[in-house]
């Protein structure tokens, strides 16, 4: 292979922000090169390193052919034959023949243009028009007569068109080339020697035509010689060349131009008839000639894009076979008849959502095979979107972003492209450019609720369902895809894991363990959502846990102690009136809300109709007036009943002694053990009694004395149960309306024995309807002189 670089020029320049590097190469390569051959290195003549090409996404594009005849290496940056190359297809009879490639490069754009010089080779041995011709020529010819002869024609060019002529040898003619004044060529047969009809009538003469091409090729005619009678004139054409013009598309069978030849002899001498001389293939196909009218008509599809220039030779013989020719130049104008072709050379696809405003995202060529103004288009984007199309280089375009993108709102575009010639009319293309976008990770979760709360009751089994959250991600795949977990925190101390968990799929939030309303009441977690992309993007929403309460707890008896625990007595004057105060039950419920709602209730009595307890305050009252047919020893049951569901009660069992005379006291041990299901001996009984006797009686009148100084009279009571106040367990607090601590009571404490069946209460109470200390306690100042000795000491109120 042969070839050459005859030209390599580079220039920088600016437009439209882009920077192009626009170079000329040349290079020569012989026509009918086997696919595959090399041309030239471009990488190299452009001083590119190999892999340039391959990552700028070079690509060879044939300017003004469909057809593509030439490629890239990208690796080895070799430009190589992709097809056959034919010059005498490409080019005909034109000398020089050329064909236009360019070179595209992306990142930053660049273009080159690359001309191909087609070499001629001799791939075409010389043809005459006709393999066979007839000559009638006179006896009385005269010596060095000429004879028209149609020149052969090789498609070659240059050294491998037709050289030199060989005639055979005979007696007769030589062959000589003559030259016309619109330079076409053609032979002429000279008689040398006069001819005898009588000697001889016919004389076949062979003629070859010689190329000078490596290694030569040849073409012949026969010429077949009648000597006949006088006929002494050739015809003659009216022009010796004829030009029309033809417009593209021309219908069949249009008239394009009409050749005229006359011949000065009568009679059948003078009788002209026409007929194509030389003429390539591709003409003939496209034309026909009229042989007696001399007109030429469209005999196929003329399309300018094909060929605007053919050549042909027309030939005018008279009945002896005396001729002479013209040449015919029928030029093809152009029609507006090709719509704008818009090609789509590049496209990122998808284009990232984050990319800046003004990036190129695609390229564009349009190209309008027509000719002059039919050739120029204007292209544009039709629809509003965020690109736009700048002009680059030719009849390039970039595809620019105008604006930020966002997939969540728009995630894919089809962008309407149009281009639009400048013909009479205008012709129109329109092609339509998928572009999706790609997503990155721009948004964080979101959660459907500001806040979430959940009720939950306590006493809960572990893995209970508090709520579910949920997030919402608008971006795709693993950058929405929403994961859940609980941020680290501590509830009363411990870590927040081990009270909840939180699917980290569904955001569903459970329990891990059972939760105590009397220990807490609520708490608040946060749970974070957070996305798979990267990086990932998170939100945290709070999550309030309120814990109801459940009658769990059973009321707990504060005042008396309950059954089994102590023994509780409280003394009532027999002068008490109805509606008179005598205790109070006081008890307390660990719920809350109406699972704390306390009512009470006697459910066993000594005497039913003597006492009352008032149903949410616990106070027992007189319902009527002691009498001394009373019993003095009165036992009471009261229960105690929550309001939960189901309810929850407790008992406590109280002793009231009816007496106005602390002489009775001693007796109290038969109250004591009375319904009682105590399993004591009865030497223990006694036993406990008498000590216990002795003891109270002491402590009586220690507490006589101060009695007497105070002015007041005291309840006796266990020095084991403390004053109510101070005995509530902190975590109890009065509720107003439950019935639980209502009124406020003044308590006193004394030591006595210690025994837990010789102790005595006596409260007092600063309600309206609470029975007044002088008449709970004593009905005549006397009444406790017995024991208590002088009274004369004011009395002392606690308040």
């Amino acid at each position: 292979m042969e070839q050459s670089r005859l030209d390599l020029c580079v220039f920088l320049f600016l437009w439209f922000g882009l920077h192009f590097v626009h170079c000329d190469l040349s290079y020569s390569v012989k026509e009918e090169m086997k696919r595959g051959s090399v041309i030239g290195n471009i990488a190299v003549d452009l001083g590119f390193e190999v892999g340039t090409l391959s990552i700028r996404k070079a690509r060879i594009k044939t300017v003004g052919r469909e057809r593509t005849y030439c490629d890239v290496n990208l690796r080895s940056g070799e430009l190589i034959v992709s097809e056959r190359i034919d010059r005498e297809e490409q080019c005909g009879e034109i000398a020089s023949c050329v064909l236009n490639f360019e070179l595209l490069l992306e990142s930053p754009l660049e273009l080159h243009h690359i001309s191909l010089q087609i070499q001629d080779i001799n791939d075409n041995a010389p043809s005459f028009p006709t393999d066979f011709i007839k000559l009638e020529i006179s006896e009385s010819a005269v010596k060095g007569a000429r004879y028209r002869v149609n020149a052969a024609h090789d498609e070659d060019i240059g050294p491998n068109a037709v050289q030199s002529y060989s005639l055979k040898r005979n007696n007769h003619f030589v062959f000589n080339i003559q030259t016309t004044s619109a330079g076409s060529k053609y032979g002429e047969l000279i008689l040398d020697k006069e001819l005898d009809r009588e000697e001889r009538k016919e004389i076949k003469i062979l003629l070859t035509a010689l190329d000078g091409g490596s290694p030569q090729r040849s073409g012949t005619l026969t010429i077949d010689v009648t000597v006949l009678d006088a006929n002494d004139n050739a015809p003659v054409f009216s022009q010796a060349v004829y030009e029309a013009s033809l417009p593209e598309n021309s219908p069949l069978k249009s008239l394009i131009v009409t050749v005229s030849a006359m011949d000065a002899d009568d009679g059948v001498n003078g009788e002209v008839t026409y007929g194509l001389g030389r003429i390539s293939d591709k003409s003939r196909k496209l034309f026909s000639l009229d042989r007696q009218s001399g007109e030429i008509f469209v005999a196929g599809d003329i399309d300018f894009e094909d060929g605007t220039r053919y050549e042909m030779f027309v030939e005018a013989r008279d009945s002896y076979g005396l001729s002479s020719d013209t040449k015919v130049i029928i030029r093809i104008t152009d029609v507006n008849d090709n719509s704008p072709a818009i090609s789509l050379i590049s496209l990122t696809n998808p284009i990232p959502e984050d990319v800046s405003p003004g990036t190129e995202v695609g390229l564009i060529n349009v190209q309008d095979r027509d000719f002059g103004r039919n050739q120029k288009v204007r292209c544009a984007i039709q629809q509003t979107v965020p690109f736009k199309l700048i002009p680059s280089i030719k009849n390039y375009y970039s595809l620019v972003t105008t604006e930020k993108l966002d997939r969540e709102l728009v995630s894919e575009y089809n962008i309407t492209i149009s281009a639009t010639d400048e013909g009479s009319p205008p012709l129109t293309s329109v092609k339509v450019v998928h572009i999706s976008i790609a997503d990155i990770n721009d948004n964080p979760p979101v959660f459907e609720e500001q806040s979430y709360s959940s009720y939950v009751p306590e006493n809960n089994k572990q893995g209970h369902s508090l709520c579910s959250v949920k997030a919402h991600d608008p971006d795709w795949r693993q950058n929405g895809t929403v994961i859940y977990s609980l941020l680290p925190g501590e509830v009363n101390g411990a870590p927040v894991s081990s009270y909840l968990s939180v699917n980290g799929d569904t955001g569903l939030v459970q329990s891990v363990r059972s939760f105590d309303y009397e220990q807490f009441r609520s708490f608040k977690v946060y749970v974070m959502a957070r996305d798979n992309g990267s990086p990932p993007l998170r939100s945290n929403v709070t999550v309030s846990v309120f814990i109801t309460d459940v009658n769990d707890n059973t009321p707990q008896i504060l005042y008396p102690a309950p059954e089994g625990n102590s023994f509780m007595t409280e003394l009532v004057p027999k002068a008490a009136q109805g509606g008179s105060l005598v205790s109070k039950v006081i008890a307390v419920d660990g719920d809350s809300g109406q699972n704390a709602w306390l009512s009470y209730q006697i459910i066993k009595s000594t005497d039913p109709g003597l006492f009352k307890i008032d149903l949410h305050s616990g106070e027992i009252r007189t319902q009527r007036d002691i009498s001394d047919s009373d019993n003095m020893k009165q036992n009471i049951v009261v229960a105690v009943k929550d309001n939960g569901q189901p309810s929850l009660s407790a008992t406590c069992s109280m002793f009231l002694l009816i007496s106005d005379n602390l002489a009775e006291v001693p007796e109290l041990k038969d109250m004591a053990y009375e319904d009682s299901s105590s399993k004591l001996t009865s030497y223990l009984i006694i036993a406990l009694v008498s000590v216990s006797t002795f003891f109270l009686t002491f402590i009586i009148i220690i507490l006589g004395l101060r009695f007497c100084r105070r002015r007041k009279p005291r309840l006796l009571f266990d020095g084991a149960v403390a004053i109510p106040s101070s005995y509530l367990p902190p975590n109890y607090a009065d509720v107003d309306g439950t019935g639980t601590l209502r009124s406020t009571y003044n308590y006193d404490a004394y030591l006595t024995t210690g025994s837990r069946t010789s102790d005595f209460k006596f409260v007092t109470s600063y309600n309206d309807n609470t029975l007044p200390a002088d008449q709970t306690l004593r009905k005549n100042p006397t009444d406790f002189e017995e024991v208590f000795g002088d009274l004369d000491v004011s009395p002392e109120v606690n308040r």
